[in-house]
């Protein structure tokens, strides 16, 4: 996956944010999308084809590695970071509008109209909404996929082994997963970062309105 794009729209909005904005930004680039390009998806590339069980039954492994992994770390931490950079869009659309409103007003009056936009960028009117409705969803998408992960992963944490008696295992199996520790301390890492990252969005939501 192409991940210069996201990297890109970061980038666009960084003109427009607020110190804390900035640092939020700093941290999503730095700690979570080069750390997942970089390492995480190298971590769990072996999870399936490592996930040993005690059994020679066909489909038993398949069946219980589907059901104590239902989702891929990976695959909603990829999801986490394309929604939580969704809000900035709105940001840079809400901007190239005004650009383009008084792009449209400058040529139909002449230079010397008075202007709509001193500056287009400035979180003032309607921008000031846009933007403070930004910062609570990228809050809120980070809330609702760390509740989903603890919800599939209770404590954030992966066991050691996994004993599993699901159809078509004979009976109960000890299954094994690849490399847990390494899995638990990303896993720690990620979840410490994007709560530091919700509560930038708030601090800087409460600054906006705060300044206002």
């Amino acid at each position: 996956m192409n991940w210069g794009v996201f990297e890109g729209l970061l980038s666009g909005v960084n003109k427009y944010s607020t110190a804390f904005g900035r640092i939020w930004l700093s941290l999503v680039f730095i700690f979570r999308l080069l750390v997942y390009v970089v390492a995480a998806e190298r971590v769990w590339s072996d999870d399936h084809k490592d996930f040993d069980c005690n059994t020679q039954q066909p489909g038993c492994s398949n069946v219980c590695f589907d059901h104590f992994f239902p989702v891929s770390h990976i695959r909603l931490w990829a999801l986490q970071l394309i929604l939580v950079t969704c809000p900035s869009l709105l940001v840079i659309m809400h901007v190239a509008y005004r650009e383009g409103k008084e792009k449209r007003h400058r040529a139909a009056g002449g230079d010397g109209c008075h202007r709509i936009y001193t500056n287009p960028g400035k979180k003032r009117g309607g921008l000031w909404w846009t933007y403070l409705f930004s910062l609570v969803c990228k809050a809120g998408v980070d809330v609702v996929f760390l509740y989903i992960f603890y919800r599939f992963y209770k404590n954030y944490t992966l066991p050691r082994v996994v004993k599993c008696e699901l159809p078509p295992c004979p009976n109960v199996v000890d299954c094994f997963i690849s490399r847990p520790t390494e899995k638990n301390i990303f896993t720690l890492f990620m979840v410490i970062t994007t709560c530091i990252c919700i509560a930038l969005s708030l601090i800087e939501a409460a600054y906006l309105i705060g300044k206002r």
